[in-house]
């Protein structure tokens, strides 16, 4: 009984083990494709920036790329002023919950200290 229960463990250790060397080697050839390493889908550079007296001249992934189009994207970021729900309601909850365990705490600690002093 005792053998069979330390050959199942040795084998079910044995297959994780091997699991997790499988998986170490796969993400080091995923982390080289996508730093373009050994890939023969991948030409010249990703991001190349070169300035000019007209400003800075780029390119990204193989489009043109200007000052001025970096200026309208940063003016139309800055117009939108998006406003996330999400965000906003998770930040309610945290304080909630916050001010919720601070009251507990606190009135713990006084049930404390009027036992203390009888």
């Amino acid at each position: 009984m005792m053998k069979r229960f330390m050959f199942m463990c040795c084998l079910i250790t044995t297959v994780l083990f091997l699991g997790v060397l499988l998986g170490m080697q796969q993400a080091n050839e995923g982390m080289r494709k996508m730093k373009g390493y050994d890939d023969p889908s991948f030409k010249g550079q990703a991001f190349h920036v070169v300035e000019t007296s007209e400003g800075l001249n780029g390119t990204f992934l193989g489009r043109e790329i200007t000052s001025q189009d970096i200026k309208e994207k940063q003016e139309k970021l800055e117009g939108i002023k998006a406003f996330n729900f999400f965000s906003s309601l998770g930040k309610k909850l945290a304080n909630g919950v916050s001010d919720l365990m601070a009251g507990l705490l606190n009135e713990a600690a006084d049930k404390v200290e009027e036992h203390v002093k009888d």
